[in-house]
């Protein structure tokens, strides 16, 4: 069994409160868990306006699978969601 991290690094530019910033992540949490079947939550700087770190977890029976999944997720971040600008990501494999 493997458990995969993804932690995405956000910076939200324009945002100027913490009401328009949990306004602006809470779709694209609520996307990643449905697009990705991924577990999908805020876990760091949650008092910061303009940056984010975004935690995605993911359980598989295959490693590979697990990491390719992942870099997927990543990818359709960086891509596909215009407001926010990924300025970091790593994949961590438990």
């Amino acid at each position: 069994m493997a458990i995969g991290l993804l932690h995405l690094h956000l910076l939200l530019p324009g945002c100027n409160s913490l009401k328009e910033k949990r306004r602006r992540l809470k779709p694209l949490l609520a996307r990643l868990r449905r697009e990705f079947n991924v577990s999908a939550a805020e876990a760091d700087h949650q008092d910061v306006w303009q940056n984010a770190v975004i935690l995605c977890a993911l359980v598989s029976n295959d490693v590979g699978h697990a990491q390719r999944a992942l870099e997927k997720v990543s990818r359709w971040v960086e891509s596909n969601w215009p407001d926010v600008s990924v300025t970091d990501d790593r994949i961590e494999m438990l």
